[in-house]
């Protein structure tokens, strides 16, 4: 599951240059067809809520700190909470990001009169979780899951007016530093929520970048760009790290611990996608969040009020994973 992430992070930023987009327009997706996966490193951003979009900036912040700019790899890959991720570290700086969340003011707690930081979910994540869990117990394999998935979320689109399409676009733009596509070579995971097929957005797409996150992010309604919907690039892979093949050096931070809720024999793990990267000749290492954190994540991953303290967790981590990854970085 890939809950939709609710960062607060808010930013003044305009579409600039950026060309118009029309519903006619056909975005070119195959963005790992048209341009070869080849180069020494790459980040891998996963999916994670809003308490997992926090813990990645936390982590990427504390290494930064440390001196080591993990926003400077020759490719970036991000899915849902790690596409926003994957957004905003290449057009702000980690430590700004960082006291952005830890300055933002005080959200309430989701399920507010339970002390249980591991109570069930509540409201809409539980039905969330609910109902994907039952297409996921329902499918045959994963493009069959997939396929489910889309179908599910177009028929919740059918009795929607449609309204919360703009609301949601302005939610995201206003949480990038800049809607324009980076320099950097970044792929933004979804799903075609009609056909199943996995896509990946590029800077050379056609896709505004405040779409291509959206879509990412898109775990409930599916996201309109042009005639095509969307939905959240973690029902491919919660990572999809092994789009990162042909790179020499891959670093993984995965807010989910690289867990899955899907069959083992789909290859859906994180540990499938490290093993398929370290056959092809990649080395590989991954960072997840510490036992005394974990609980933040997954079924809460959603909970805002636990920004801080994930960010925070994630800071303190990569400040102290810094110097046993320098050989691996630099």
């Amino acid at each position: 599951m890939n809950a939709t992430p609710s960062s607060p992070l808010r930013f003044t930023s305009t579409t600039g240059s950026e060309r118009p987009r029309s519903d006619q327009d056909e975005p070119q997706v195959d963005a790992t067809r048209r341009v070869p996966a080849a180069g020494e490193r790459a980040l891998v951003l996963g999916g994670g809520g809003s308490t997992g979009n926090a813990w990645l900036i936390g982590v990427i912040a504390g290494l930064f700190d440390a001196g080591l700019e993990v926003a400077e790899a020759d490719l970036i890959i991000g899915t849902s909470a790690g596409a926003t991720a994957a957004a905003q570290i290449t057009s702000a700086t980690p430590t700004e990001l960082l006291a952005a969340i830890l300055t933002a003011a005080p959200q309430p707690r989701t399920g507010q009169g339970e002390s249980d930081a591991r109570r069930v979910p509540v409201g809409p994540v539980a039905d969330h979780l609910e109902r994907t869990s039952r297409i996921i117990a329902a499918a045959n394999d994963a493009a069959d899951m997939r396929r489910r998935m889309g179908a599910a979320a177009l028929e919740m689109a059918a009795g929607s007016d449609g309204s919360g399409q703009g609301r949601w676009r302005a939610t995201v733009a206003a949480r990038l530093p800049s809607q324009h596509w980076p320099d950097t070579k970044m792929f933004i995971t979804a799903v075609d929520a009609r056909t199943g097929e996995p896509v990946v957005f590029d800077r050379h797409s056609g896709v505004d970048l405040v779409d291509a996150v959206a879509a990412s992010t898109a775990s409930g309604l599916p996201w309109h760009i042009g005639d095509n919907r969307y939905i959240d690039g973690g029902y491919r892979r919660n990572e999809n790290a092994d789009l990162a093949a042909g790179y020499k050096r891959v670093l993984v931070l995965s807010p989910f611990g690289g867990r899955s809720r899907h069959p083992q024999e789909w290859g859906m793990q994180l540990a499938t996608q490290v093993d398929e990267l370290r056959a092809r000749g990649s080395r590989v290492e991954t960072i997840f969040p510490d036992s005394s954190s974990e609980h933040m994540f997954g079924a809460h991953a959603m909970d805002l009020s636990l920004r801080p303290a994930a960010a925070r967790a994630g800071y303190n981590q990569g400040t102290a994973l810094a110097e046993q990854l320098t050989e691996l970085w630099r």
